[in-house]
This record gives structure tokens, sequence and C-alpha cells, in this order.
């Protein structure tokens, strides 16, 4: 199935209405049409958690990159007792699938761990939504540094660029905790905003604007200028900013916002190339 086919079937299946690629008007509808439409080969760079590090440390600074450990091929050419006793492996061309967050190596099912990386390895994870610059990620295994913000693991904030200009941050917070994900969202001056997602609700206590937002909108904008659409993710370890990753198309552009019409308010800030 094409891509183009694909996208118009699984949009109808998740929205319940037809996928309007000549006049998209929803941020979800534009997504898609950027999936088919803006292709740019270093958009495959920018998503590859391994080839995207020397990206980031040209545009931004190298100071910003969370300390890299090893890269391998084949999780069998993993020395473990090289390791560090904290680190995080996972697989650079994909999303969670093979992932090890290791907090005491002494407990650690290498043999388990091995078989999760294989897996990953063996995800094509540019058919679950044909997020187009996946394709041809080459496969690999990064280990980086532990990094922590707080017992519950990391606060992730996620400036999403339109245009190259950040309009909004969702904060993610207790993603592997007992209560599980929260996701909050606020605009670029800290102003929090009636949207979420259906299947996380907001954090109990709101989150205090970070002393470093605007070190972090400003790198946002470097490393969208240029692009319709960019998700810059960060974290916040000791007052220190640290890059995450680049998203072009959160969710896959797959899932609805409660209320609904922050679909049309978001997709009204995305403007799109002429094709």
């Amino acid at each position: 199935m094409s891509d183009k086919d694909f996208l118009l079937k699984s949009y109808t299946v998740k929205f319940g209405k037809k996928l309007d690629l000549v006049y998209p008007e929803t941020f979800n509808e534009k997504l898609q049409w950027l999936k088919l439409y803006d292709r740019k080969p270093e958009y495959t760079v920018m998503v590859d958690k391994y080839k995207a590090r020397d990206y980031i440390a040209e545009k931004i600074g190298e100071r910003y990159l969370i300390p890299l450990i090893g890269v391998w091929d084949k999780p069998d050419e993993i020395d473990f007792d090289a390791l560090p006793n904290r680190f995080v492996l996972k697989c650079n061309h994909n999303s969670g699938l093979g992932m090890c967050i290791c907090k005491d190596k002494s407990v650690l099912n290498i043999k388990n761990v091995k078989k999760g990386l294989k897996r990953g390895l063996k995800q094509d994870y540019y058919l679950t939504g044909r997020e187009w610059p996946y394709k041809n990620v080459p496969r690999k295994i990064i280990a980086e540094q532990f990094m922590k913000s707080d017992e519950s693991g990391l606060t992730d904030y996620k400036v999403h660029c339109f245009n190259g200009e950040p309009k909004l941050i969702l904060v993610c917070k207790d993603r592997f905790s007992k209560t599980g994900l929260t996701e909050d969202f606020f605009s670029e001056r800290w102003e929090h905003l009636d949207i979420r997602r259906p299947t996380h609700p907001n954090a109990s206590n709101k989150t205090a604007e970070p002393e470093e937002l605007s070190e972090m909108l400003t790198l946002a904008r470097k490393l969208s200028e240029n692009i319709p659409f960019l998700r810059v993710d960060f974290y916040i370890i000791e007052h220190k900013v640290y890059f995450s990753e680049l998203t072009f198309y959160p969710a896959s552009g797959f899932e609805k916002f409660v209320p609904e019409e922050w679909d049309s308010i978001l997709g009204s800030y995305l403007q799109l190339p002429v094709s």
C-alpha cells in the first residue's frame, strides 16, 4: 500500500472522517500532508538518535548533548562489563522498543536486554505511521549516560515550533512512576493551556516555569528554522539544558485533542510550504 493510501485509510479509522490533503486545515491533517510532500534528506539525519548528535553539536553546541558511552551494530557486541553501573541503551531508529534504562547493573538481566534490543533493531518504525524520515536510518544501538531530574525520572519539555517559532510547550512528567505519565501544555509565555490529549491527565501540581525557559526557546528557534513544524525536546538537569530528540510528527498525527477545537487552532499556526 502506498504511503498516501495508508494515511488516507488510517486517518479515517482514527478520526471518523476523510483526510483532506487538498485543503488541510487541522494540525493532524497538516502533519499527514507534511509526511507526503515535505521530504528533505536532512530529516533522516535529524531523527537518527546517533547521527543527530553531530547535527545538534553543529547547530547549538556539543554542551547540550547527553554524554555518549558507546555505539554498536548488534547487541552481542556490547561489553556490559565495561559499562558503568547506570546507563541507558536504545535503538537509534525508533521510539522506545528495545530501550533499557539501567539503574543498577548488578541486577540487570543481560539476556533479556539483548532480546529486547534485537526486537528493537528489527522494528521498521517507518511502517507504523509512514513517517518516512525513519525509513533509511542505519540501525544502531547507543548507550548514553543515565540522567534524572527527580525521583520519578526525567521531565520532558517538548517545544512545538511552527514555521520556526515556538508556540507551546508540552511538559511530560512521571513517565515511569506508579501513577503514570502526566501531560500539561503551556504557551511560550508559560500560561497553562486548556488542552490535553485523551490518553494522559494533567499533573496534580502545576509545573513551575523553569529558569531556563528563554534558553530552551532560543535553542528551539535555531533548530526549527525554515521547517514547517518541528517539536524540539529538552531535559533540564541541575539547571542545565540537555537536548533529547527532534520530532516531526507528534503521535504520528493520529492523536486527538481535548477540547477538539485545538486541532484546528494548532493547524492555524502551521503554514504549509508550496508543494
